[in-house]
């Protein structure tokens, strides 16, 4: 049966398909992300399917080796706990960040890291010259005699450049400056990074049984903070990983988005310096404020960033009232629903704070996006407005409802665990929690107001008055 070739234009970010090319989607409305297909279609409408012998035949589930896919970690330690235990051979993993976060530097590390374990590494830059790179490498003393390096932008030397090195780790900086000529559009567009990334791929995948290589790619972000390029850019490699970070800030964070052989929700700390950047076992000290005593205004609770728990500390100043509109300035912490628990609080708890203006903000650019810091943004905003320093034993974990209840929220038995080993003896929580770990006492409220007269009981020495 007779087949023909038609074309067909689709969205990269959607797979939205048009008749005929556009510059913009009309499904999801992005811009430069319409490309042409090629369709085979029968003569006579109906699709032709041909039988293919397989090359390999199907075997049972349980002959297969688990092995296969062993991590092998990278000596940073909170990498390999985002990426499950390290690097798998034959995997692709993407590392996306706004420019000068620190990608480089903390892939260089990796690669030193890896070169110091006995295993080769081959570093790939197609942004910096070999020059600049070896500066960088003397500053923070990521040197080493199996640490290869080479200033490549080409995929096809660069390919020759894994064959004649015969590395199992690779560090390709970035996928955007690659480009090939066995595709069509600019170096950095969306059909050469699609290209490049397929043929990476194929590369590790095809390699992995004979050399095992393990492949890492720098992918750049758009000025909303997606990963620039084609969406299907995320689906071609095993791994995505976000690095975030503040400039004013030296905490760094590795969060996992997708990862094929480990869990999707892990978060790294890192600490980026001048000479290099180094992990953070234990960020919770970040972000608290140290201080001899309990000031008012602010509380502290303990947030879940995907599984790991950190505590977190929130600030508030209330002002006097204002005869104009009153200010409400947030950071670290979303501006809509700062608005809503203080409205909850006046109607509630009969504090007068529609005008006035009131400021919130957490301690070491902490984002709290967790519903469960509500009660501790409700307790700084309460104590900041009746000049009460809050105890600084206590915690407050909560989600606040518009009715002013408290509702119980996920990961209570790993919140309070961090809050006692970090010292906390005193907790306000929703009512419903059964484990509590030694040395914590816990003061149930089932409302807002509750748990405001409840913190009126312990004292700041860590007791019940």
């Amino acid at each position: 049966m007779a087949s023909k070739v038609r074309s067909q234009f689709r969205c990269s970010e959607c797979s939205h398909v048009l008749p005929k090319w556009v510059g913009r989607c009309p499904d999801c409305g992005t811009w430069g992300t319409v490309n042409e297909v090629v369709a085979l279609t029968a003569l006579n409408g109906s699709s032709t399917r041909r039988a293919v012998a397989p090359s390999s035949p199907a075997v049972p589930i349980t002959t297969i080796d688990p092995g296969v896919t062993r991590h092998f970690p990278t000596g940073v330690s909170e990498l390999d706990r985002v990426l499950g235990g390290g690097l798998v051979p034959g995997s692709v993993t993407l590392l996306a960040g706004d420019p000068g976060v620190g990608k480089s530097t903390l892939l260089l590390e990796v690669a030193h890291r890896w070169a110091s374990g006995g295993r080769r590494a081959l570093y790939l830059s197609g942004e910096e010259s070999a020059g600049q790179i070896r500066l960088r490498a003397e500053r923070t003393g990521c040197t080493h005699d199996e640490m290869y390096l080479a200033a490549e932008s080409d995929l096809q030397t660069a390919l020759g450049h894994i064959e004649q090195v015969k590395p199992t780790l690779v560090v390709v900086d970035s996928v955007q400056t690659m480009s090939t000529a066995e595709a069509d559009g600019v170096t950095g567009g969306v059909t050469q990074v699609r290209a490049v990334t397929t043929a990476l791929t194929s590369y590790a995948k095809m390699a992995r049984a004979a050399d095992g290589v393990a492949v890492l790619l720098v992918g750049h972000v758009t000025k909303d903070g997606a990963i620039a390029g084609p969406r299907s850019l995320e689906h071609l490699v095993d791994v995505v990983l976000h690095f975030e970070g503040d400039r004013a800030s030296a905490l760094r964070m590795v969060r996992g988005v997708k990862n094929r052989f480990g869990a999707a929700d892990e978060v790294g700390c890192f600490l980026l310096h001048d000479n290099g950047i180094e992990c953070v076992a234990d960020p919770s000290g970040l972000f608290l404020d140290q201080r001899p005593a309990p000031v008012s205004g602010t509380a502290i609770t303990v947030t879940l960033d995907g599984k790991r728990p950190m505590i977190g500390e929130v600030q508030a100043l209330v002002g006097q009232e204002t005869p104009s509109n009153p200010r409400r300035a947030v950071s670290g912490i979303d501006s809509a629903r700062a608005a809503m628990i203080a409205a909850v609080l006046e109607k509630r708890t009969k504090l007068r704070l529609s005008q006035r203006d009131i400021y919130l903000s957490t301690v070491g650019g902490m984002k709290l996006t967790d519903p469960s810091s509500d009660l501790a943004v409700a307790m700084a905003i309460a104590s900041a407005y009746i000049d009460l320093p809050l105890p600084a034993t206590a915690i407050a974990i909560g989600e606040v409802g518009l009715a002013g209840d408290l509702r119980r929220v996920s990961g209570m038995d790993r919140r309070l665990a961090e809050a006692a080993r970090l010292g906390f003896t005193d907790a306000i929580v929703p009512p419903g929690v059964k484990d509590v770990p030694a040395g914590l006492r816990l003061t149930t409220a089932d409302n807002i107001g509750t748990a405001l007269r409840a913190l009126r009981s312990i004292d700041n020495n860590g007791g019940r008055s």
